[in-house]
Parts: structure tokens; sequence; C-alpha cells
């Protein structure tokens, strides 16, 4: 053993070869379990250098404050005994990845990048960033990533330890700005660095050199814009992808629109278009929304136009300044500074918009209290374009040719696909009956036709004309009809005939023959001096003739009275009484109406009722004379009866309107339970008081879908609410009195 251990002793481990066989097993002199833990300056730090291959990197520090307290008793025993050798030390060591957790030096550098695959470029300089992080010494480079690039970006160099220009591993002194960091073949040139790199270098008596700008190429400068924002630019499609996710500016302008929705500022404006042949003035409506500030042009289409029917000429949206062009969805978003605001419009001036000049001449009533109230400007008044009208020729009215009637000619005249003609009905009941007849002779006739004479008739009902010969003894002519009845055309005048045409000297000329009027009858005389043959009646007779007819015609004076009361109200107006006269053929006048009508009313109140109506209409059932008759009927006329008459017929017609307005108001608040809560809540948004006005009323009815005129609004409120003022109505009391009083209005049977 002593030998062996001399042996042992004088052997150069160095010489031996590392093989199996060779070497020596050494003699253990500890049998300890080993640990790889230490605690050094209260920090675990593994230490073994079978596992690590190297101490761990350790950092001298400053020195912490001693954070034990004393007290007012002083020092401890154990602490004046023991004093810690270290205090007299400024600074202490620690581990680098303690001391220099997520501390990263960031350089900004560029290289050059050959491009081979086109002829627009030769080569492509690529911005980049080295991060430095001082707990290891690695490092790692990364490019920023451009959208649709097609090429690879982020992370080009992965985070490990870099070779050293001198052998070894590259170190935080070795990072200047300015230098050439050539690593795996890429020359990248360090342009600059942040503030935090820039404050170590300082703190280590190293300092960095001023930064450079980053180097472009072509390709970025034609993408760069001048003065352009820096970052990541707000192009439409960002907006959009952030809006999409949940993200960006979702609640902008919300404010605005709260405050502004359904409120549109509405302008009136011409185009004048010389694009075309012929000069056109085209009119446009400019819509402005104040919710969100958006635009949209509707064209207002004249009458037979000759356009298709699009109005909208730009739909809703933002509307740029300037000329209209098109951008792509990566082109930067322009400003609110861009857009067309509504302080760009004005009455009676001109704005551009899409390269089109309109010129604004009016604007509606809530846009000119906006423009005083908010913005303190007042519009000016409106402005008339409106061109002198072309006087546009009207063809000739080609000549009838005598096959059909006048109306079907006219009718294939008028139209392409022409209609049976429609009579008058009003004056085919009012002209009825009446013709005018003339006496003429041929002018300038022969000798033979001198003393033929000829009757005209004119029919008043359709303007028909007629021609007969009377017999003559001794004539030797055929005499009778000369001419059939119906429209004929008068020649001389390329017109159809008129009464008028026919006057005593009047020449008039019918299918070549021209026709002398001569004279005329009684009848025609008194229509022509007149005016028009007005009949007179009895009205004695006349009043006897009704009350046999009705009499007859309906067994119950019930059944009378409700066929002649049209309303249904229970009383007989002055216009009810005058179609009842017109039902039984006579044709009265107004003075013989209320004469005729004031003989019913026995109060004279202006109407008739039931009871006034069976009286003058039936006899007594019990009289205490012998053949009693009705009084006579008095044939004056009553100037201040007929104002009574004709303020009951207003009357009338005004209690039809609350009617009809009571009623179609009720419908909308009773029938609709949900109306009725929803118009609860708009009032008391639109006030505070506990009372409206019926302006507010209407507009609130109007904001949930049911216009009404504003009348009928004030005629429901004062028939609800009797003597309350229009301009002050309890809304609460209002709409329990719609409800109360729904049941109140009948139906018109």
């Amino acid at each position: 053993m002593a030998g062996y251990a001399t042996g042992m002793e004088g052997v150069d481990m160095n010489h031996v070869p590392n093989l199996p066989g060779y070497g020596f097993r050494r003699k253990q002199k500890q049998f300890h379990k080993p640990q790889t833990f230490q605690m050094v300056n209260g920090v675990r730090v593994e230490q073994q250098e079978g596992v690590t291959f190297e101490r761990p990197k350790f950092v001298k520090v400053a020195k912490a404050m001693d954070t034990r307290r004393h007290g007012a008793t002083g020092k401890s025993i154990h602490s004046e005994e023991y004093p810690d050798h270290h205090a007299h030390r400024d600074a202490t060591s620690h581990p680098a990845w303690d001391a220099f957790d997520r501390h990263v030096l960031r350089f900004y550098g560029w290289f050059q990048e050959a491009v081979v695959e086109t002829n627009l470029e030769n080569y492509r300089v690529r911005h980049c960033a080295i991060l430095y992080y001082l707990e290891d010494d690695t490092c790692h480079v990364r490019e920023k990533k451009m959208d649709n690039s097609g090429i690879p970006q982020g992370q080009l160099i992965r985070r490990h330890r870099f070779p050293g220009p001198d052998g070894g591993y590259l170190g935080w002194a070795d990072l200047q700005v300015g230098n050439v960091l050539n690593i795996y073949g890429r020359a990248i040139q360090l342009c600059d660095c942040d503030g935090f790199t820039r404050q170590f270098y300082e703190m280590q008596g190293m300092d960095q050199m001023p930064g450079e700008p980053l180097e472009q190429d072509a390709f970025m400068k034609t993408m760069m814009k001048e003065d352009g924002p820096k970052g990541l630019p707000k192009t439409a499609e960002r907006l959009y992808r952030e809006v999409q996710l949940g993200g960006g500016h979702i609640n902008t302008d919300m404010q605005q629109f709260l405050e502004w929705d359904r409120k549109v500022c509405r302008f009136y404006a011409i185009m004048d278009d010389l694009s075309m042949p012929q000069f056109e003035r085209r009119p446009f409506q400019l819509l402005f929304f104040l919710a969100d500030d958006t635009v949209e042009i509707r064209e207002q289409y004249p009458l037979n136009c000759g356009r298709d029917s699009f109005p909208i000429f730009y739909r809703r949206n933002k509307l740029p300044r300037g000329p209209a062009a098109v951008h792509g969805p990566l082109d930067q978003p322009k400003g609110k500074d861009a857009h067309v605001r509504a302080e760009d419009f004005g009455v009676g001036q001109p704005v551009q918009l899409l390269g089109y000049n309109f010129f604004v001449y009016d604007a509606d009533e809530f846009t000119r209290q906006y423009f005083s109230e908010e913005l303190g400007t007042q519009l000016d008044p409106r402005t008339d374009v409106r061109l002198p009208e072309r006087s546009v020729p009207r063809p000739p009215t080609p000549k009838y040719t005598g096959y059909g009637s006048w109306e079907d000619s006219m009718g294939s005249v008028h139209s392409l696909m022409p209609k049976p003609p429609k009579r008058d009905m009003v004056k085919l009941y009012e002209q009825d009956g009446k013709v005018l007849r003339f006496t003429a002779q041929f002018h300038a006739s022969k000798v033979e036709d001198q003393d033929r004479l000829f009757v005209i008739n004119f029919h008043l009902f359709d303007d028909t004309v007629s021609i007969h010969e009377p017999p003559q003894r001794n004539m030797g002519i055929v005499t009778g009809r000369y001419l059939e009845k119906g429209i004929h055309v008068n020649q001389i005048t390329g017109q159809i005939f008129k009464d008028t045409d026919l006057r005593p000297g009047s020449i008039i000329k019918v299918y070549n023959r021209e026709f002398e009027i001569v004279d005329m009858d009684e009848y025609t005389r008194k229509h022509v001096e007149e005016g028009g043959n007005i009949r007179t009646y009895d009205l004695a007779a006349v009043l006897e003739k009704i009350r046999e007819g009705m009499r007859q015609q309906y067994p119950l004076v019930r059944d009378i009275f409700r066929r002649f009361d049209a309303d249904k109200d229970g009383v007989i107006t002055q216009k009810e009484f005058k179609e009842a006269l017109n039902k039984w053929g006579f044709q009265p006048t107004t003075e013989e109406v209320l004469v005729l009508m004031r003989h019913f009313d026995v109060r004279q109140d202006g109407q008739i009722s039931y009871n006034e109506f069976c009286d003058v209409l039936l006899d007594e059932d019990y009289t205490q004379h012998m053949l009693k008759t009705k009084p006579p009927l008095v044939q004056d006329f009553d100037p201040a009866y007929a104002e009574r008459a004709q303020a009951r017929a207003e009357e009338r017609d005004e209690t039809e309107k609350v009617r009809k307005a009571a009623r179609a108001v009720g419908d909308v608040i009773y029938k609709q339970s949900q109306k009725f809560f929803r118009l609860f809540k708009e009032f008391s948004h639109i006030t505070h008081h506990q009372t409206v006005t019926y302006a507010q009323i209407h507009k609130c009815l109007l904001d949930n879908g049911n216009d009404f005129d504003p009348e009928d609004i004030r005629r429901t409120v004062m028939y609800v609410l009797p003597g309350v003022n229009p301009d002050k109505v309890p809304y609460v009391a209002f709409l329990k009195a719609m409800v109360t009083s729904f049941h109140d209005l009948s139906a018109t049977r």
C-alpha cells in the first residue's frame, strides 16, 4: 500500500489519457452531502461548476441603509460586542440576474439588403432594434412589422449571447452609437439609443454620441409623407379593425349625438348644369345632420323633367372639402377640419361640394333658428332663383274631320289612349231643357235661295247645334232637318260653337255654308239680356208640392227627416235644405231657399229641428176650429235670418270638425295603451312643469308617428277640458279626460 501511494504521488495526471482503464480513483477526504446553493448577501445562489460551468456573475451595487431599528435604548450588547466588519464598505456584491433584472439597453440601427427580384430598386434598407439584456449579457435583434410587406419581419435574431469582435462574447462596452455591429454576416449601423441607455453609459463613464437619422431607401421615400405623424398611422382600416374587435373610440362624439339626434339643417340649393346640350337648372336639398356632422344631397326632380327617379345624389356620409377623390383603406383619415361643417353653408352664397358648384337660395325655419341661437348668425332672406318660363309653342289642334263627335276626336289629340269623354253633370243638371233658337238665312246666297229661312237651335246643356228648315208654301224645296244635332265647328273662329257666336247680325260658317243670324225668339232674348233665364217659382205652390210629395214617398215623418239630415246631427241646415229642394227638381235661388226655410223654422234660430219639421209637415191631431189651415207663407226676404242661418251652418261645421278631431286623437290615446304611457314620459321630459302647450302636444304626437293638424289638437283640448288655456294644458288631466270621454263620441251612423 505504501508503494502504491508513492507511485500515485509521482504520476503526472496531465499526461495520462482520459480513457477507460487509465484513470485513478481519487481518495475521498470529505464524506458530507454536497450542496449547490449558497447564501450570498441574503440571496440564494447556485454555485456548482459541474452544472453551471462557471461561477455566477456578480456586480457591485450601492449598499442599502441599515434597516435595523435600535430605538431609544441604543444598541444591544450583541451589537456592541460583535460589530459588523463590512459596515465601512459603501458597495456590496449582488448577482447580475438580481441587480440588472429587466434592465435592457436599446439601440436603433439599420442594415442594407440586396434586392435582385425587381429592377425598381437595387437594395432595401431595413430598420431594426438591438436589445442588450444586462442580467445575462444576451442580445436579440427585432424589426418592426409592416402590413403586407411580403418579407419575414419581427424577430430577426433570437436572444442569446452574441460573439464578440475579438473573440469571446459581446459586452455592453462594445456597443457604441455610430459604430457598426457585425453579426452573422450582417453589418448593422447603430444610429441612436433610448434615454435609459444613455443614462447607463453616463454612469459608467462612457458617453454615447448624438443620434443620427435612420437611412431611407427609394421605396420608403415614396411612401413617406412629409411632416407626417410619428408612430403607427391612423388609417381607415385600422379604425375599422379596432371598432370591430371592441376597441377604438366607440363613444366618440356621443354627447353631440345625444343632444342633436334627429336634428337636421335643410338648405335649398340649385346647380346650373352646363354639361347638357340644353341649359338646365337642377334643384337640390342639402341636408346637414347635426348628430354626426354628415351630409346628404337629394335632388328634387321637377315634373316631366325626363330624368330617372334616383333622388339620392350623395348618400349620407362625411363630406370632405374640395373635389371628389378616391381614398384607399390604408390612407390616413382626415380630421374634422377637412370635412364640411354647418358654418360652410349660407343663404345667398355659393358652396362647392364634390367638385360641383351649388348655390344656396333658402333654408327652412329650424335651420334659421339654429344659426341664430347656436351660431349667432342671421341667414339672409330667400333668393328668387326661378328662371323665366320658356314659351313652349303649343302644336296646333288638327282640324275636325267630321267623323264621330268632337269629344272623341279631341280625346285622340290629348292622349295616345283616349278614354270616353266625361259629361259635365253640373252643367247638364242646371241647363237641362234650355234651348236658344235663332232665325238665319244664307249669306251671299243665290237668287233662288234668298227666301229660305232656317232655325238654329243651340242646346245649353251640352253645347250642341242643330239646324232645320221650317216648311214654306210653294217653296219647291224639300224642307226639314238640315244639320243633325251635334258638336260642330264654326269655321270662321276655328272653335266649336258657343252661345256668344250666335247673335243677330253675326255670320257663322258650318260645312262651308255661311249663315247670317236674322232674329231670335223672346226666350233667347231674355237669356241674352239678363245673363240667363232665372226661373221664378210660386213658393206657396212649391211648399204644398213638397209637403204632399213627402207624405206620399215616406210613410213616417222620421224617415223623411233622416233623409234630409245628411250629417245626422238632428237639425237641417241651409245647405241640406237646398239639397232637398234640388232632389225634388227645384232650382231655387239662395233667397228663395231662405224664405222657405224660415217658414219651417218656427224659433227663427237659423236651423230646422225635428219638432219644427213635424209641425209644418203634419196636420194637428186635435183642432179647436173647423177646417183649420196652416199659416200662410211669408215671401219677404229677411237679411237678419240669412245671417243667423249662415252662423248656424258655420257652427255645425265647426262642431263636426271638433267631433272628428276628438275622435281621431282618442283612437290614438285610448285604443293604443302604450301611447298613453309614452306620451306621459314625453311630456315629463319636455318640461318640469305640470302644464304643456297644445303645440307641444302636437309635436309629441308627431314624434310618435301620428300627424295631426295643430288646429285639431287645439279643438280636442278645448273639448275635453272646457275653459282651459290652450297654452297651459295640464297634461295629466288631459290624458285622463281623453280616456274617460272616448265613448262619449259615437261614430257617425
